[in-house]
């Protein structure tokens, strides 16, 4: 309790100071829901690049972290994932429904770091929608014990994980910029991060750009290296893995403008691609 009562407090700190899915689990490998779930293996901390996500948004509507009139810059959350060794994960295993007033005080944070980047509900888990945190919570928190049980605790781990390990930051320090254009090997990518984070990540690509980024954690949540067995290769031919050059693109914001559009971007998994070293 003490813990989150001083991670709270500097989440506050930090909402002050700096700027603030739809997007589908790429289909890798099958999902283990329906069937008996056993604890997971480790934890993969999927976050999102907006650049490439928001440059497809048409419409906006207010709850689209792609309309505000800044653009993102930086990295942003999608969820905190507790996935098994044989590149499967397990779903929905409690029937527990999100409650909105548990993350009240992290709100503020979560509009920033952790906001939907598309404009249609999240489904949740026994055929509901809701919102994309809604979505985050029952399918993945509720499968997180014994290491996280509540949905408090879920979104407070997830903030503090993006906090200590700051992607943004970590590529920067190896001179990997967001840029309009400018394209990185991806081998530097991956040893920036490797070397900063102290496990290798996982990238998947839409056309040559970073989409989403993913950091793999222990189940005491110490750095480890993404999954790299056959199994998360066997459904992936050559074509989809990222290429040798990637970029981290900006994009021109569509404003909200008193539209009550709400106008679903296309968010297809054809264009995808996968890496992990």
């Amino acid at each position: 309790m003490a813990t989150t009562t001083c991670l709270l407090a500097a989440w506050a700190l930090v909402a002050a100071g700096l700027f603030g899915t739809g997007l589908a689990r790429a289909s890798f490998a099958p999902a283990a829901v329906g069937k008996e779930q056993r604890e997971f293996d480790y934890f993969a901390l999927a976050l999102q690049w907006p650049g490439t996500i928001c440059s497809s948004t048409r419409h906006c509507c207010a709850v689209n972290g792609c309309c505000r009139k800044e653009p993102l810059h930086t990295f942003t959350i999608h969820g905190l994932w507790p996935d098994y060794d044989d590149g499967t994960w397990p779903s929905c295993c409690r029937h527990t429904s999100f409650d909105m007033d548990k993350i009240t005080p992290l709100k503020p944070t979560l509009d920033k770091y952790w906001p939907s980047l598309y404009c249609s509900s999240s489904s949740t888990c026994f055929s509901g929608r809701g919102p994309f945190w809604a979505h985050e919570w029952e399918k993945h928190g509720t499968c997180s014990a014994p290491a996280v049980r509540e949905e408090l605790q879920y979104f407070s781990t997830a903030l503090d994980l993006y906090f200590k390990y700051n992607v943004t930051e970590m590529l920067a320090t190896g001179d990997i910029l967001v840029s309009n254009g400018k394209e990185y090997a991806l081998s530097d990518v991956i040893d920036t991060i490797k070397h900063a984070f102290g496990g290798s990540p996982q990238i998947i690509c839409k056309k040559g750009s970073v989409q989403e980024l993913r950091l793999c954690f222990t189940k005491d949540l110490k750095p480890r290296d993404c999954l790299t067995t056959s199994a998360m290769y066997k459904n992936l031919s050559k074509s989809k893995h990222c290429p040798r050059k990637i970029s981290l693109p900006t994009y021109d914001p569509i404003v909200l403008a008193n539209s009550t559009l709400e106008i679903v971007p296309e968010a297809s998994d054809n264009g995808l691609y996968f890496f992990t070293s």
